[in-house]
């Protein structure tokens, strides 16, 4: 059984850092894409960054410059370092891999999903 599990957020100040990991189990998804989105109160779940296995990566354009998503193959894991944080940016943030190896855009490409963890950026 495959599962993804996200840690990390929690409570910060405007213009702090935070850095969320996603711990994956039951199968590798060394070769595949993985994503990290989001879903703010009253909005719909939006990408925020997207990797492939080769390290290729596409952001939303509002969290290009702050945000870094990264992945250790070897562990089985993808990181999402996010800095200078805005209010905006609050949200529930999950994790995604897709079963497929391209550079996906859209939540329906992705095939397995975390619980979500809470981040919440104060003004």
């Amino acid at each position: 059984q495959v599962q993804l599990v996200e840690s990390g957020g929690g409570l910060v100040q405007a213009g702090g850092s935070l850095r969320l990991s996603c711990a994956v189990s039951g199968r590798t998804f060394s070769r595949n894409a993985m994503g990290w989105f989001r879903q703010g109160p009253g909005k719909e779940r939006e990408l925020v960054a997207t990797i492939t296995s080769g390290g290729r990566t596409n952001y939303v354009d509002s969290v290009k410059g702050r945000f870094t998503i990264s992945r250790d193959n070897a562990k089985n894991t993808v990181y999402l370092q996010m800095t200078s944080l805005k209010p905006e940016d609050t949200a529930v943030y999950y994790c995604a891999a897709s079963s497929g190896y391209g550079l996906y855009l859209r939540s329906y490409e992705y095939d397995y999903w975390g619980q979500g963890t809470q981040v919440t950026v104060s003004s």
